[in-house]
């Protein structure tokens, strides 16, 4: 079964960059047909998804996102992490991450991890 898990910190000041990586278990993020992406939810509004990165290490980002926000991965570690550039208090939401399969959509969960902006 394959597991999913974000860390980072879980509070980050204005201007700074959140940084937050899963930590994959189970299932190897190099396996073919599937997508590994971030998504978010702030308080009291939708789900929202932020990017990914495939199998392959090729990487898709949200159109409104897409100027601060970085997806990358280490392979050694099975890891891939999400870096979002001048955060703002608009940015404060629970992160999660979460597997995809090609065709057939979100598989698995991480368990989220709140981060919130303020100094």
């Amino acid at each position: 079964q394959v597991q999913l898990q974000e860390s980072g910190p879980g509070l980050v000041k204005p201007s700074q960059t959140l940084s937050l990586t899963c930590t994959v278990s189970g299932g190897s993020i190099t396996t073919n047909n599937y997508r590994w992406s971030w998504n978010r939810q702030p308080p009291g509004k939708g789900l929202e998804w932020m990017g990914l990165i495939t199998d392959t290490g090729s990487t898709f980002y949200s159109p409104s996102l897409k100027s601060r926000t970085s997806i990358f991965r280490d392979t050694s570690k099975n890891q891939f992490t999400l870096q979002l550039s001048s955060v703002t208090p608009e940015d404060t939401a629970v992160y999660y991450c979460v597997r995809s399969e090609v065709g057939w959509g979100p598989r698995d969960w991480g368990q989220g991890t709140q981060v919130t902006v303020s100094s």
